[in-house]
């Protein structure tokens, strides 16, 4: 008699813990099923995207600067709206910087609160006129910040060109001197036909050995790679806000019509 208790006891407890194990793995599954993924890679994208061009593109700022100040503008009245330009910009990257950080946590957690997992955890909740206003007001403002980062991405891409430029001039200046075919000195860089600096600057233009010291400094090759870099970050932070716009598109629908049972979201 005690064996068979003890045996059915044992046997009792195996089952339990094996049913214990399987309704935690169920409640794995279905809250992994519930992640909004699209979302999730989205935010990690645009803050990547978003933190290598604010600061990528503040330390480029500000050796292009030095840049400018030192070789091509010399005067300091020439170049002291392009100074002060080059500030209010810094002090806009900090501005981004945070903006698109709170936003893409708010992005984030818009996202988690309209998946399928939410409504089994909480119950099924009833949608109201101001969450689909909200939800809509999402959808306007990141097709807003997508057309605002298309032009930000080219923008970004101008001082890349500028510096390439620059760069593939100091090239060939190095080629010219290698094949002793023409003098490096007739070869020169007018800074001044960018617009960045006035017609009267002074010198306003490098050539030959001089823009071939220019393109050997730290500055110049520090700012030219940063730039880049920025420019990329850029691109990031705009395939991040086209995923936004089709997980905020998505959600908003989800939000209209969540009454039907088949209409459940993971973004």
């Amino acid at each position: 008699m005690t064996r068979l208790f003890l045996c059915d006891t044992t046997i009792s407890v195996s089952s339990a813990s094996q049913c214990g194990f399987i309704g935690c793995f169920e409640c794995c599954i279905k809250c992994l099923g519930g992640v909004p993924y699209a979302s999730l890679v989205a935010t990690i994208l645009c803050f990547s995207g978003v933190a290598l061009f604010c600061g990528c593109g503040h330390v480029a700022l500000t050796g292009t600067v030095s840049i400018l100040e030192q070789h091509f503008s010399t005067t300091a009245s020439d170049h002291a709206l392009l100074s002060e330009v080059i500030q209010l910009m810094q002090y806009v990257i900090y501005g981004i910087a945070s903006f698109f950080f709170l936003y893409g946590i708010i992005l984030l957690a818009e996202g988690f609160y309209t998946t399928s997992a939410v409504k089994e955890l909480h119950g099924e909740f009833k949608t109201t006129a101001c969450g689909r206003c909200i939800s809509g007001m999402f959808v306007f403002l990141t097709y807003v910040l997508g057309v605002a980062w298309l032009g930000v991405f080219g923008f970004s891409a101008v001082p890349v060109f500028m510096f390439y430029n620059i760069w593939s001039t100091c090239e060939v200046i190095k080629s010219l001197q290698t094949n002793m075919t023409v003098p490096g000195d007739q070869i020169c860089v007018d800074i001044r036909q960018y617009g960045i600096i006035p017609w009267n600057a002074v010198p306003g233009k490098a050539c030959g050995p001089i823009l071939e010291n220019i393109c050997n400094t730290n500055e110049f090759y520090m700012s030219y790679h940063l730039f880049i870099v920025a420019c990329a970050g850029a691109g990031a932070t705009v395939i991040a806000l086209l995923i936004y716009m089709m997980a905020t598109t998505y959600n908003y629908a989800v939000l209209k019509f969540k009454s039907r049972e088949d209409c459940c979201t993971k973004f």
